[in-house]
């Protein structure tokens, strides 16, 4: 796999590293990706998807991203990515990756964070409640998984737009539930 993945955007890692260079980091190699650190802290890493190459900044969301080219993947709360689909677009770009990374750089070093989002900040959908008010079973098996857990299924019922698509939501995810285990994990 990670070969596959250092041949397909081998040319996009060679642009992004030449963007990086003398900008003070240290690269290193963690989670089998190129990741550039300063004073110890992770600032990006680079990551290749099947659709695009991305510069990921760990602490993404304290950036100001006046152009707008920052996104979010998933439920991640701190990070986000830069995408790219090319070589080129990366050097085009060198400007704008440099200006982010330096204040990247400017976060971590003077420490800051994100309040992490806790599971009583997860609106609980009318649907789940009424659930719970007609199964106190499930409702205990649903208290004991862990908060993170609990936040993913809250995440992926609350963002269905229908009543019924959310209780549909919530009656697939019952088995799982009883079993402890997490929405990402149920397959």
């Amino acid at each position: 796999m990670e070969m596959a993945y250092r041949d397909r955007w081998k040319a996009e890692i060679t642009a992004m590293r030449r963007v990086l260079a003398g900008l003070g980091m240290t690269e290193e190699c963690k989670w089998g990706k190129p990741t550039y650190t300063a004073g110890g802290k992770n600032i990006v890493i680079m990551q290749g998807f099947k659709e695009y190459f991305a510069l990921g900044f760990f602490q993404g969301a304290l950036l100001k991203d006046p152009k707008h080219v920052l996104v979010q993947l998933g439920q991640v709360q701190a990070a986000r990515v830069m995408k790219f689909t090319s070589a080129k677009e990366i050097t085009a770009r060198a400007a704008v990756i440099k200006a982010y990374v330096r204040e990247a750089m400017a976060v971590e070093k003077a420490g800051l964070r994100i309040t992490p989002r806790r599971t009583s900040d997860f609106p609980v959908p009318e649907e789940l409640t009424e659930r719970f008010r007609k199964d106190p079973r499930f409702k205990r098996a649903f208290d004991a998984l862990t908060p993170g857990r609990q936040r993913g299924y809250l995440y992926h019922f609350a963002t269905a737009r229908q009543s019924a698509t959310r209780a549909a939501r919530i009656e697939k995810a019952m088995s799982a539930i009883y079993e402890g285990k997490g929405f990402l994990e149920r397959r």
